[in-house]
């Protein structure tokens, strides 16, 4: 059993939030696959609002609500603290507040949003058995992601990452939520280039690229071909 494991799954951009810091922490970590749809008692009662992530750190407790943290920024603040070398959050005040800031925008507002409007209508219904409902998605593209996007660039600005001159959690979360449209669908950034090029380089980073990988795998055996968003 490793020291942390991971409970949820690979094609929540939050599990991959936290397997990302894990990875560049160097932290040895397992994931354990939960239905959140269907969610058996014993995660039900680690994890209050039935939501995934939970990690549970099995140095703490191997059983029962011991040893876990439910909700991806709470893990992730866990694990900057249990592991502080290779650090996913700056050591300037204000580069701390903006990395804190970008993530809560980006768990909040681009997931749901992209989330939402884009991988569940597409994905969710070719689970049930039903056409993927590529008008919701192409119109949550076009009319609902231009600001989000417009506003991720100009954050960006000319720097290479979100928050001071380090990677930081502000970057994964970005990453990882804006992902989640590319799980279904092509995702055309040439309108935002700096964005494209942050993309880029976080994509070739292993704790992006394995965890991405996986996931993938697991949406391509339903969608073996990614839908066009314009």
């Amino acid at each position: 059993m490793a020291e942390h494991i991971i409970y949820g799954s690979p094609v929540s951009p939050f599990v991959r939030k936290v397997a990302a810091v894990c990875i560049e922490k160097g932290v040895d970590f397992e994931l354990d696959t939960v239905n959140v749809f269907d969610p058996p008692d014993w995660f039900r009662e680690i994890s209050p609002l039935k939501r995934i992530p939970v990690l549970r750190d099995t140095s703490v407790a191997t059983e029962g609500v011991a040893g876990t943290i439910a909700d991806s920024s709470a893990i992730c603040g866990f694990l900057e603290k249990k592991f502080p070398d290779n650090p996913v959050y700056p050591a300037d005040p204000h580069a701390y507040g903006r990395a804190l800031w970008i993530e809560e925008y980006a768990d909040s507002h681009l997931a749901a949003t992209g989330g939402l409007g884009i991988f569940r209508a597409v994905f969710f219904n070719m689970m049930q058995g039903k056409e993927p409902d590529i008008d919701t998605a192409r119109e949550t593209w076009a009319e609902k992601m231009p600001p989000i996007l417009t506003y991720l660039e100009s954050a960006l600005g000319d720097a290479e990452f979100y928050a001071g001159d380090a990677l930081s959690i502000a970057d994964i979360t970005v990453t990882t939520c804006l992902m989640q449209i590319a799980l279904v669908a092509q995702m055309p950034l040439d309108d935002y280039p700096k964005l494209a090029a942050h993309q880029e380089r976080m994509r070739a980073r292993p704790s992006i690229a394995g965890p991405f990988s996986h996931a993938d795998g697991f949406i391509g055996k339903s969608l073996p071909e990614k839908i066009s968003l314009t």
